[in-house]
């Protein structure tokens, strides 16, 4: 690896930014390297400039899910084809959390969600809620309406993201749904019984929300698993990302019916 490569690989670990080095590790150009980084140009070369540009598309996509591997291609880049094997190793800094509203079941999740190495956000508008000393789990804490928090966020949002709504308050989650829609994050979960999420379902088509919008939505969230406390939901909840983020079908409270608790 040539020093300049080096640094630029060692530097974007350290800044916590986003970056795959690619290296042939079978076949033509052995050994050869090339590194790529999201919105930038890539650095060194596989040995071909198409193969380079396939390399490149395919090692984002890997990287926007936090994923290493390996791929054979041909010498140009044709796909099915095994002259050369790669080695796609990303670096990606840890998923974020979103999680709105500062209730009690806000503290349970905060801490299951760092178990699972989210870096997680709370935000709430209400300063003598949003307080270190109930939240001392979260990496950040912002006193803000969801407005402000997805200005900051947003963009940066993608598939492994999340965002869980917690409030019961219009004024906050009809906006923080609003938002969340508008990012590529991977999953909006809003806390809420089955009524409640008609009522809502209706102020957010008021909103501008279509049926693609409102089918992104998880709620009530959680798998159905029959959580009553504060930390049983937060498992739920966290279980409902992993099924979902894995492709596993299971019994989730959106889309099932009757009671979320029994009697």
């Amino acid at each position: 690896m040539s020093d300049s490569l080096f640094d630029l690989w060692v530097s974007a670990i350290r800044a916590d930014e986003p970056v795959c080095l690619i290296t042939v590790i079978e076949g033509t150009g052995l050994g050869n390297k090339l590194l790529v980084r999201p919105s930038r140009p890539a650095v060194g070369s596989l040995g071909h400039a198409e193969l380079d540009r396939v390399v490149e598309r395919d090692a984002l996509a890997e990287l926007e899910v936090g994923r290493s591997g390996v791929r054979s291609y041909g010498d140009e880049g044709e796909q099915r084809e095994s002259d050369l094997t790669v080695f796609i190793e990303s670096q990606a800094p840890p998923p974020r959390m979103l999680i709105f509203g500062a209730v009690d079941f806000t503290a349970a999740l905060a801490r299951a969600a760092k178990l699972l190495g989210y870096r997680v956000v709370v935000a709430d508008a209400r300063p003598v809620f949003a307080t270190r000393k109930r939240f001392p789990m979260a990496d950040e804490l912002r006193v803000s309406w969801p407005d402000e928090v997805f200005d900051e966020f947003g963009e940066e949002l993608g598939p492994r993201d999340a965002v869980a709504i917690l409030t019961h308050d219009n004024k906050f989650d009809v906006p923080a749904v609003v938002r969340a829609l508008d990012t590529r994050v991977g999953y909006i979960g809003v806390m809420g019984s089955r009524k409640t999420h008609e009522g809502r379902s209706e102020r957010l088509r008021e909103a501008g929300v279509d049926d693609d919008g409102l089918a992104r939505l998880r709620s009530p969230l959680g798998l159905d698993i029959g959580g009553r406390t504060p930390e049983e939901t937060a498992i739920s909840i966290c279980a409902e990302i992993i099924a979902l983020r894995s492709g596993r079908k299971v019994a989730t409270l959106s889309d099932t019916k009757g009671p979320i608790h029994e009697r």
